[in-house]
């Protein structure tokens, strides 16, 4: 009975509509906190990724302020229901998402630490953030700080996954299957291909980081992780996973 109980969690934890239901308290959070703290200076706070999804879809005329986390909703949702999978997720298994998501950050916080042993010369800073205008005046000055840093790393927790995982990575797969002579590897270049695409994304155009060699390979070598969390964990603990690490070093472990 224990077997097929932990065989249900593992494909149930993998599927859309779980992944919608534990990824809702997340996304709600980062849309109306972004909202609340920055409020006409919301743009300061959001992810990078947030902004390239919405300047995108300003570019076609699309640039309404609700759109982007209801084309999540949808996709998930449509997603869910074109492989017919079954309407349901249990409390334990969004309690066990949660915790693999928890074991996932530290793991990759680990290989992090790893990797500067091979780069001691260099220093991974964290994202700098600043507070809008628009901050609450009851929050002390360092509260607000740490709370629009908090939310610029679960909106990039949600919204790089979004664009490097759930819409670039299968279609990247897709293609790669077409010659014959590539079938076999196309997950592995999909993953590599898109994983260099995620690091390069932070030190492109005007907005972009200086090039750093050591961010460069942890980026690629996160990427890499992320794409196969997805693989076979699915979409909404690799948001997790991505989101609590973000904050681990962003926020938790910041002197």
């Amino acid at each position: 009975m224990a077997k097929k109980s932990k065989s249900d969690y593992w494909q149930q934890s993998r599927l859309p509509w779980p992944s919608l239901v534990f990824l809702m308290p997340m996304l709600v959070a980062y849309e109306a906190g972004v909202l609340w703290v920055g409020g006409p200076n919301a743009k300061a706070i959001r992810s990078g990724a947030d902004l390239w999804l919405r300047g995108g879809l300003d570019a076609i005329g699309l640039g309404v302020g609700w759109l982007p986390p209801l084309l999540v909703v949808l996709g998930l949702l449509v997603w869910q229901w074109i492989e017919r999978h079954p309407w349901r997720v249990s409390w334990e298994t969004l309690a066990g998402m949660f915790a693999e998501s928890v074991i996932f950050a530290f793991i990759l916080l680990l290989l992090g630490q790893l990797q500067s042993r091979v780069f001691p010369w260099s220093v991974a800073d964290c994202h700098d953030v600043s507070g809008g205008a628009g901050l609450i005046a009851a929050m002390s000055p360092g509260g607000l700080e740490t709370l629009s840093l908090a939310l610029t790393f679960v909106g990039a927790g949600i919204y790089e996954e979004v664009l490097f995982r759930l819409a670039l990575l299968p279609p990247t797969m897709a293609v790669l299957r077409q010659p014959v002579f590539l079938r076999r590897w196309a997950t592995p270049l999909a993953v590599l291909i898109t994983s260099l695409l995620f690091a390069a994304a932070h030190h492109a155009g005007p907005s972009g980081e200086a090039f750093d060699l050591f961010k460069f390979c942890f980026r690629t070598l996160a990427g890499g992780i992320f794409a196969a969390l997805f693989v076979q964990r699915g979409f909404g603990i690799t948001v997790a996973s991505h989101a609590l690490y973000d904050l681990l070093v962003g926020v938790l472990l910041v002197e």
